[in-house]
């Protein structure tokens, strides 16, 4: 009888961990859901292969400010991010790295 009365309780646990970490798996899959604190994080990974790190930077959180994402990888993958794959320059190239 006592293992009965706890089987609500370790439904309801495991509904919230269930929501807590369907949530971060979302944040890592869906374009504008980062918060402008990731930022950094995720440009410094972004910019972690190229030679010209300080205007990666600049420009990646910069974009990341505006669109709240930022592709996954160190090059490409911008398809997963649509702000931050059609923001251009005037001349017409891309903004974001």
């Amino acid at each position: 009888m006592a293992g009965r009365s706890y089987s609500p309780i370790m439904l309801a646990l495991s509904l919230l961990l269930l929501v807590s970490f369907s949530d971060v798996a979302q944040a890592y899959t869906r374009s504008g859901t980062l918060r402008a604190s990731d930022c950094k994080g995720r440009c410094t990974y972004r910019c972690s292969a190229t030679s010209h790190k300080k205007p990666c930077m600049f420009f990646c959180q910069k974009c990341c400010a505006k669109c709240l994402c930022v592709p996954p990888g160190t090059y490409g993958n911008k398809q997963l991010c649509p702000c931050y794959n059609t923001w251009k320059t005037k001349e017409g190239r891309p903004k974001c790295p």
